[in-house]
């Protein structure tokens, strides 16, 4: 069967994994909360172990599925993830009907095998450079963007009515399963492949050769690290966020979670409307200007979020944090292909995606332990953080950089492909 790459395949794919993730997210930091419909007793650092155990296993495995795709080609890890997606979501499921320690254990080994699993945003980040011209590549990265959004616009609806439906938590994780097969099917039957048989076969180096090459090119390790900042302070929000509204607006248990997963649908919808401008905004500021206001807006909306009180001021500083969130990644991952040569896209995508992850082990860590000090804390440090990298991307991404700059750190990269 003669599949050609698509944008919309990819897009669609990534969208379905993330409505399963959306599905879960709201529901994992109650696993550690005693009156939370779980039978489960764990608090502050359990919280983020929880959380973190994804991220633990997609900083050791990101670079390899990357550099796989890079030499068998995206389609089939793509697939491999999406089935182990659907494994993962229905061990999930299992393992919320437990109680106790046992079922913690069992909820932590799903956490852990969806995160070796978990290659589709490098690989799809990937997929979209391989077919996309370098002028529309930050453009078009908005697309992970946007899946993402309405990822959590749809999934924790979902997950909520599932719950509400069955009256039973184990429903969320099958119906996350179920949404994982379904991209399985979709992705066997229409995903074609995108990188072409004549590419150059990346270099194969061992994970610590690879994270050395990538990072010791000056413009890719800024953005990595860029992209490390704002990754750590957005899970330090997604770690703490559901604990903040309950201790904000205390409820009852089912009212408490749909309006967790409504909130958390809220900033997915003002993200997706952020993804539909970025080309507009990256023709008009360029990408590394918008990268500095994302960081400033960001760091607005978290120093705001511990100190609303009402709910149109969650929803003004959530607006602003959803905002700043939205308007990172895609200039930030189109610098990154930019600066890549073609044969190592997936390899140095998979780099900038594991230390996100490793920014997703420490940021959950790190907030759960500090909200239970002071419940500010988390937001207030990561503000700081937020601005501290908003003045690195000034002073030197702004200031310093042309536009002739972009490509530069390999011979016949962004410019190569242009005369190509």
């Amino acid at each position: 069967m003669n599949r050609k790459p698509s944008l919309l395949v990819i897009f669609l794919s990534v969208f379905i994994d993330l409505i399963g993730f959306g599905i879960v997210l709201p529901l994992l930091p109650g696993f550690a909360e005693d009156d939370f419909r779980s039978n489960f007793t764990a608090k502050g650092l359990m919280i983020g172990g929880i959380i973190a155990s994804f991220s633990l296993m997609q900083f050791l495995f990101a670079p390899a599925w990357g550099r796989l795709s890079d030499r068998i080609g995206r389609r089939p890890v793509m697939l491999t993830s999406n089935l182990g997606a659907c494994g993962s979501y229905a061990l999930f499921a299992v393992a919320s009907g437990m109680t106790g320690a046992t079922g913690l254990l069992w909820i932590l080994a799903s956490r852990v095998f969806a995160g070796v699993c978990g290659a589709n945003l490098s690989v799809a980040s990937a997929y979209i450079a391989d077919i996309s011209p370098p002028e529309k590549r930050s453009a078009r990265m908005g697309l992970i963007g946007v899946a993402f959004g309405l990822g959590f616009i749809l999934g924790p609806a979902l997950g909520a009515a599932s719950i509400g439906i069955f009256h039973s938590r184990e429903a969320a994780g099958w119906v996350a399963s179920c949404f994982c097969a379904a991209n399985f099917i979709l992705g066997w039957f229409i995903l074609g492949e995108s990188r072409k048989p004549d590419s150059a076969r990346a270099a194969g180096r061992p994970r610590l050769n690879q994270w050395g090459h990538t990072l010791a090119q000056p413009r890719l390790g800024l953005l990595i690290l860029i992209f490390f900042m704002a990754t750590f302070c957005f899970t330090c929000f997604e770690a703490t966020f559901p604990l903040l509204l309950k201790r904000e607006f205390p409820t009852q248990t089912n009212s408490n979670y749909t309006r967790i997963s409504l909130l958390f649908a809220y900033a997915g919808f003002i993200a997706v409307m952020v993804q539909g401008v970025i080309g507009r905004l990256v023709k008009k500021f360029g990408e590394p200007n918008l990268i500095f206001a994302s960081l400033l807006i960001f760091a607005a909306g978290l120093a705001g979020l511990p100190f609303a009180k009402t709910l149109p001021e969650t929803l003004l500083v959530l607006a602003l944090l959803a905002i700043g969130s939205g308007l990172n990644r895609p200039p930030v991952f189109g610098l990154i292909s930019l600066n890549s040569s073609p044969h190592e896209q997936g390899a140095n995508l998979g780099v900038a995606q594991s230390f996100g992850s490793l920014a997703r082990i420490l940021g959950p860590l790190f907030a759960g332990g500090l909200f239970f000090v002071h419940y500010a804390l988390p937001y207030l440090i990561c503000g700081g953080i937020s601005l501290i990298t908003a003045s690195v991307a000034w002073s030197i991404l702004c200031r310093r950089e042309t536009p002739s700059d972009i490509g530069k750190d390999f011979p016949g990269g962004a410019e190569g492909d242009r005369l190509a």
